[in-house]
């Protein structure tokens, strides 16, 4: 894992300046679509919606089994259960 820490003020249009070297380490391109992704309050910058998705399964490993929810039905069932609780079909 390589770190860096770099800095950009925020624009009263709450627009940021990416420094070039972190433009450059994720190969952003002008164009290029980022994906801001927070987790227990630090925010990650991504250069594509995969890794976004990715970095949040990694957040999430476990959790499911805190809550209980061990097999497929058990998921199944607690999505019956939130959507007869909110009238959702």
């Amino acid at each position: 894992m390589k770190e860096r820490i770099e800095s950009s003020k925020m624009t009263s249009k709450g627009q940021i300046t990416l420094p070039k070297a972190i433009r450059d380490q994720l190969g952003l391109k002008t164009g290029d679509t980022v994906t801001f992704v927070e987790i227990d309050s630090v925010v990650y910058l991504v250069h594509d919606f995969k890794s976004a998705v990715r970095l949040m399964q990694k957040a999430m490993e476990g959790q499911a089994e805190k809550v209980g929810l061990r097999t497929e039905e058990d998921v199944v069932n607690l999505v019956k259960e939130i959507r007869s609780k909110n009238n959702i079909s």
